[in-house]
């Protein structure tokens, strides 16, 4: 759904008081999602733990750290991506993170390398290839800059998901998205600062809408992916959220009229088919028979 309005915005499809005079770029979208999510989340924890939601000074920099590289980068790339191509060709791309997670693994030497990982692998690079238009007659001329956003955000992506391990293991998910949302906020404060904001002059209907994209993008969907691990087992969750992209590119197509062509659609199919295969591959024995 956050796609789907990003690109809404970015094309004109949906009108905002102001908005011709004063456009909604990506940055600002990527700033007030992550900005607006931090002071939310922080009107609801500090009055409820207080002093329990210090952390130390080692793990408090890791956290900034996940909040600008993870979660400001990949926030940035993948609307930029949005804009410059479209939802399917972003998310597409995005969604190769677990291949890349996997590969860092790998080489590492925290995982172990097997056939059907590395096929895994082949078909997603060969997947990608196919959604740009690699092997398409005439290719499909996509924004360069939007193809090379989708893919260093699906490195973001990844480096959140390395990163933030350790972390979400010695504490509370919601005090470790606080911390990563207000390094995320500091960094845009920083690289566009509010006085720039204000120049901009946006309405109160813009405004609105900025409020509740940061609801419908961020806290409405932890929130719920939370609840969904209380009753279903990680592995079980993780691949159940791959569907993401698949109704990501349903709802741009109904809503928006974004229709794919065959091969993108095929492209599409194999990337999909990839990180589920991958993911499948690093379950336990036990937790398989729970995905299956």
């Amino acid at each position: 759904m956050s796609a789907t309005l990003g690109r809404a915005v970015f094309t004109g499809q949906l009108p905002l008081a102001g908005e011709s005079a004063h456009p909604i770029e990506p940055i600002i979208l990527s700033q007030c999602r992550t900005t607006f999510s931090f002071l939310i989340l922080l009107a609801i924890l500090l009055p409820r733990r207080g002093s329990k939601l210090r952390l130390p000074a080692a793990d408090l920099g890791r956290t900034l750290l996940l909040g600008v590289f993870g979660v400001a980068a990949s926030n940035y790339l993948y609307y930029l991506a949005i804009q410059k191509t479209n939802v399917a060709t972003a998310i597409t791309l995005q969604y190769t993170a677990p291949v890349w997670v996997l590969l860092y693994m790998v080489m590492r030497g925290r995982e172990q390398l097997s056939w059907r990982r590395v096929g895994a692998v082949i078909l997603a690079v060969c997947g990608i290839a196919v959604v740009i238009g690699v092997f398409s007659k005439g290719a499909l001329r996509l924004d360069r800059i939007g193809v090379i956003a989708s893919v260093l955000a699906a490195f973001s992506f990844a480096f959140y998901n390395v990163a933030g391990h350790d972390i979400l293991e010695r504490y509370d998910r919601w005090t470790v998205l606080l911390y990563t949302t207000f390094g995320a906020a500091l960094f845009w404060i920083i690289v566009n600062p509010p006085w720039k904001v204000a120049v901009m002059h946006y309405s109160g209907a813009q405004w609105l809408f900025l409020l509740i994209f940061a609801l419908v993008s961020v806290l409405g969907p932890f929130s719920l992916y939370f609840a969904g691990l209380q009753h279903l087992p990680p592995t079980r969750a993780i691949v159940t959220s791959c569907l993401e992209p698949v109704f990501s590119i349903l709802i741009a197509a109904v809503v928006l009229g974004e229709l794919m062509r065959p091969l993108q659609t095929l492209g599409i199919v194999m990337v999909l088919a990839a990180i589920i295969v991958v993911q499948a591959s690093d379950a336990k024995p036990e937790q398989r028979n729970v995905v299956a």
